[in-house]
């Protein structure tokens, strides 16, 4: 078992490392558990309860122990997506390696242009938040005319790579459905603590479908939201296996 780091580590735009306490103040910081580096080492163990980290948030997203299942955080409720596709409220205490969230307020919400891929969207996201070389939190919602998800089982031990780990997964063509997408663009300045570039997760308007999203494309009505961050609170990381900045 590894040795856990039992301070937070706020990761900050303007400086490099910093320790300091999970305490809310005049800036904006994303809640996150863990690392994608961490992720990459490969560790799929879990590190906190995900109803804990995400205690307080709005929006959010992650996985489960061992990669079980695809964590969705919308509206404030906590959803697991399967390998079945269907999302289900977690009311339990399971563990999560990797999660980012946050009480999200958006700064900017704009049209997003009917035919848009989700693949196309990196640059209105930094566009309507005026640049970021750190992390954003954003919000995608309205009508898909393509909607593309997936979920990976949980792994067994040893583990394998991330990549491999994702080879097997379970892909959820979805087709026209309207759905609210959550998650963060991680620009160059926090790479390896969050996904490069734009991550998301997804459940369906209905609550009937969702997952990590693979590809999508937007239909007429679809408004992204974003709330530019002025950086990460990260816990549950090992130093030694795990440095940042």
């Amino acid at each position: 078992m590894r040795r856990r780091l039992a301070l937070v580590i706020a990761v900050l735009l303007s400086s490099a490392l910093l320790v300091a306490p999970a305490t809310a103040d005049s800036r904006r910081l994303a809640v996150q558990v863990g690392t994608y580096d961490y992720l990459l080492s490969p560790d799929f163990d879990g590190l906190v309860s995900a109803r804990a980290a995400s205690a307080g948030l709005t929006l959010g997203l992650g996985t489960f122990d061992r990669l079980d299942g695809e964590l969705v955080l919308v509206g404030g409720v906590l959803y697991r997506v399967g390998t079945d596709g269907t999302p289900t409220e977690v009311t339990d205490d399971r563990t999560t390696p990797f999660f980012e969230g946050v009480r999200f307020r958006a700064r900017a919400s704009v049209p997003v242009p009917p035919g848009t891929t989700c693949a196309a969207m990196g640059p209105l996201v930094t566009a309507a938040a005026g640049a970021s070389a750190g992390m954003v939190a954003v919000r995608v919602r309205g009508t898909f005319s393509d909607l593309v998800t997936r979920s990976v089982e949980a792994q067994p031990l040893p583990y394998p790579s991330l990549a491999q780990a994702v080879a097997g997964q379970t892909v959820f063509p979805l087709g026209q459905r309207r759905a609210v997408l959550v998650g963060f663009w991680t620009g160059p300045d926090l790479l390896g603590v969050g996904a490069p570039g734009l991550h998301l997760h997804g459940v369906t308007a209905d609550r009937t479908a969702g997952g990590h999203v693979l590809s999508c494309v937007t239909g007429a009505d679809v408004q992204l939201s974003v709330e530019p961050l002025d950086g990460v609170v990260v816990s549950g990381v090992d130093r030694e296996a795990h440095r940042i900045g």
